[in-house]
């Protein structure tokens, strides 16, 4: 699996006036290119009377990504080009940006069109929620009934999170956790119960863990 990486965990939009020219910056997720694609024909049918609706985005994360960008009629390099090097700039993965321009009837130049898609970006940027996309592993666990606090605050130590619980003769547990923390994981069921329980790992895929929200507030990719 992708080592992990931030992506954005809502859609946000900021304004900004230029010169009488309005700025709407207009920001979100996008876990594909076809999803990237659909967000920027949502903004250009909202601002369908804007003069330009610049629009960028980068998919995946890491070394592994796919880019794109247009100047959407504004003279070349003044618009798409600074709104990606924002985003390249900021860390995040699976985003999409849309710069929606009205002409406010003075011309700014190449440096000041570069300049307000450049502060543009960085507005929009700077004020969303981010997360951490990271692979964990879905793993199953019968435990004695005595053990089952112990194991709870062991899993949160470890940003795990707890599915769900069965009572019967034992508890079944199914948890969540990072793969990351995994071994530390079986490590303490194995000093709590003697050896004698393991979890076993059901599934293995990747979720969405907000970076600035107490360890195990998960959001589904």
């Amino acid at each position: 699996m992708p080592n992990p990486y931030l992506v954005p965990l809502n859609e946000i939009r900021r304004e900004q006036a230029v010169a009488n020219s309005r700025f709407i910056a207009t920001l979100a997720p996008a876990f594909s290119i076809e999803e990237a694609r659909a967000f920027m024909t949502k903004i250009k049918k909202e601002f369908a009377g804007a003069t330009h609706n610049v629009p960028v985005y980068i998919i995946g994360g890491g070394n592994k990504v796919t880019e794109y960008f247009s100047d959407d009629g504004e003279p070349g390099g003044t618009a798409g080009k600074p709104a990606l090097a924002v985003l390249r700039g900021s860390g995040l993965g699976d985003v999409v940006l849309v710069i929606t321009r009205y002409f406010g009837g003075t011309l700014l130049g190449t440096g000041g069109l570069v300049k307000a898609y450049t502060e543009s970006a960085q507005m929009a940027v700077g004020a969303v929620r981010r997360g951490r996309r990271i692979p964990v592993h879905v793993a199953m666990l019968a435990i004695p009934y005595n053990l089952l606090e112990r194991v709870r605050l062991a899993a949160a130590r470890l940003q795990g999170e707890i599915l769900g619980e069965e009572f019967a003769a034992d508890i079944t547990v199914t948890i969540q956790i990072p793969v990351e923390t995994y071994d530390a994981f079986q490590n303490d069921l194995r000093e709590l119960s003697a050896g004698k329980v393991q979890a076993e790992v059901i599934e293995t895929k990747e979720t969405i863990t907000a970076v600035d929200s107490p360890p195990g507030t998960v959001y589904k990719a």
